[in-house]
C-alpha cells in the first residue's frame, strides 16, 4: 500500500465517512443528498456552493445558499434575471458578494447559451471536456470546477483545496502546483468518485480542525507520516 492511501486509511479509522456533499446546518448529512444530489435543482445547488464557497466558510455558504432557496434562486433563468445588486445583497454572507453574483451569473448564462440551460447535457462530457468547459467561465478556477465535477457531476476528479495543500506540505510532499498535487492523488489512489470524494473531505476536516495554521500534533491521528511532526520532536 502506498503512503497517500495508508493516511486515508488512518483518517477514515479515526473521522469515520464524511460523505460530502452538503450537510444540514447541524453539520450531518443531508437526507435528500444520501449517495449525492439526485435532480438538476441539487446539482445546481451543489454548483452554486462551488462558486460561493471560495475564500469563505462553509457555513457562511450554507446561509447564503438558504438565502437563495428562500427567494427561489436555485433556477438558471432567475439568476440571469435579478438584478447583481439584489443578488449580491442575498448572498452577502458569503463574502466577496460582488464577484460571487457576477460568477453566478457568469455560470448561469455559460449554461443558458451553450446547454439551453441544461445540466444533464453539460455532465455527459466526459471529464477533460468537461472541466475545460467550465474553466473556460470567467471565475471558475481550477478547484471550483473540480468541485462541481466530483460533488456534481459525480465524476472522479480530485479536489486540492488549501487544507488538502497545507497537510501534504507538512507531511513532506513537495509537489507546489494544483495540478501536480492532483496528480499525485489520482495516480496514488483508485479511480473511484466515492474514494476521491472521501479522501477529500477527511483532508478538509483534518487541516479545519487538528493540521490548522497552529498545527495540535500531538492528537493529529497521521503524524507517524509527518516530516513537520517529526522535526518538532527534534
Amino acid at each position: 500500500m502506498n503512503k497517500i492511501h495508508a493516511i486515508y486509511d488512518v483518517l477514515f479509522s479515526n473521522f469515520g465517512p464524511q460523505r460530502w456533499w452538503p450537510v444540514t446546518k447541524e453539520g450531518k448529512l443531508h437526507p435528500e443528498y444520501s449517495g449525492g444530489p439526485r435532480n438538476e435543482k441539487q446539482q445546481l445547488e451543489v454548483i452554486f456552493g462551488s462558486i460561493l464557497t471560495q475564500n469563505t466558510s462553509w457555513k457562511n455558504v450554507e446561509k447564503a445558499i438558504a438565502e437563495l432557496n428562500k427567494n427561489n434562486l436555485i433556477d438558471v433563468k432567475k439568476i440571469i434575471r435579478i438584478e447583481n445588486k439584489k443578488l449580491a445583497g442575498i448572498i452577502k454572507s458569503s463574502g466577496y458578494y460582488n464577484q460571487k453574483a457576477k460568477k453566478l451569473k457568469n455560470f448561469c448564462g455559460f449554461l443558458l447559451k451553450k446547454y439551453n440551460g441544461e445540466l444533464k447535457s453539460l455532465f455527459k462530457n466526459n471529464i477533460e471536456k468537461l472541466r475545460s468547459e467550465l474553466l473556460s467561465i470567467n471565475g471558475i478556477g481550477p478547484e471550483t470546477a473540480d468541485s462541481i465535477i466530483l460533488y456534481a457531476a459525480k465524476k472522479p476528479i480530485f479536489v486540492i483545496d488549501a487544507y488538502t495543500r497545507r497537510v501534504m506540505h507538512r507531511i513532506g510532499y513537495k509537489q507546489d502546483k494544483y495540478d501536480e498535487l492532483q496528480k499525485l492523488f489520482m495516480s496514488s489512489l483508485e479511480n473511484s468518485e466515492r474514494l476521491f470524494n472521501e479522501c477529500h473531505a477527511l483532508l478538509v476536516e483534518l487541516g479545519k480542525d487538528i493540521c490548522g495554521k497552529e498545527p495540535l500534533c500531538g492528537i493529529c491521528p497521521v503524524n507517524g507520516f509527518c516530516n513537520y511532526y517529526k522535526n518538532t520532536k527534534l
